[in-house]
């Protein structure tokens, strides 16, 4: 019999709207994130779902309802909460070894020890001659390699992309993806649950355990989609074709 897994991240009727406007982004969205799942949250565009995933992230507060991490309401940034940025967020004045160190300032390593794990992440994600290069010349893929190489520096356990391969070539894209998954699955890295906001029902039917669809503004869960199959998923088996066009068929209403 399968212990249940236990609950990592919990958004308790959380709603946001910007202060001094009436325009409500989102209200009362409620899901869970259990260990080892990977959660997607797919939606119109405009809906919310970055604005949703920074809150999660303790980056923006709620107008009101909750986020738990473990347990305990999350009021500001957690190092054992990581983000990936669509955008790769890399600071090019500085060298891929020192945006990487970026994710260990708050671990209160010496030096020489950020340097040593910095240089084996970097080798983990098949980087390990570009460490003293500056971001400009790396390909779109590579830098988003750095940034996930940054992200899970501190060993996190969660870690939240905001369409992590959306300015990616689709086989950059596929070969990330088998990485991320790789990750989660991995017993020597510390992530253990994932949260993906993405646009692409094909991704998201792909990689994950669940599927949060979110309605238009005010954002609301229109349905929490539960995948079953191990990955990689079969993408020309009718099941995988029959949820894309039920999803779509949500995102349409």
């Amino acid at each position: 019999m399968h212990m249940p897994r236990p609950t990592i991240i919990s958004v308790n009727n959380v709603s946001f709207h910007f202060e001094n406007s009436n325009l409500d982004i989102m209200e009362n969205v409620s899901f869970e994130v259990k260990k080892g799942e990977f959660v997607s949250i797919i939606g119109p565009s405009g809906c919310g779902k970055s604005t949703l995933l920074r809150i999660i992230a303790g980056l923006i507060k709620p107008s009101s309802g909750e986020v738990t991490f473990m347990n305990k309401r999350t009021e500001g940034p957690n190092s054992k909460i990581s983000f990936v940025f669509q955008d790769f967020a890399l600071l090019p004045w500085l060298t891929n070894m020192d945006n990487v160190k970026i994710g260990l300032s708050l671990t209160g390593l010496e030096d020489s020890e950020k340097t040593k794990k910095a240089a084996e992440l970097l080798d983990r994600f098949g980087l390990s001659g570009f460490g003293s290069h500056y971001p400009n010349v790396l390909s779109g893929g590579m830098k988003q390699r750095v940034g996930i190489a940054r992200a899970i520096a501190s060993d996190p356990q969660v870690l939240l992309m905001d369409e992590p391969f959306s300015s990616l070539d689709e086989l950059t894209a596929n070969t990330l993806r088998s990485d991320i998954v790789y990750m989660l699955e991995n017993k020597n890295i510390s992530v253990n649950s994932v949260v993906m906001v993405t646009h692409n029902v094909e991704e998201a039917v792909e990689l994950s355990d669940k599927i949060i669809v979110l309605s238009n503004k005010p954002s609301r869960v229109k349905k929490i989609m539960k995948m079953s199959g191990a990955r990689p998923r079969d993408k020309r088996s009718k099941q995988f074709t029959d949820i894309m066009d039920s999803i779509y068929a949500l995102l349409a209403k």
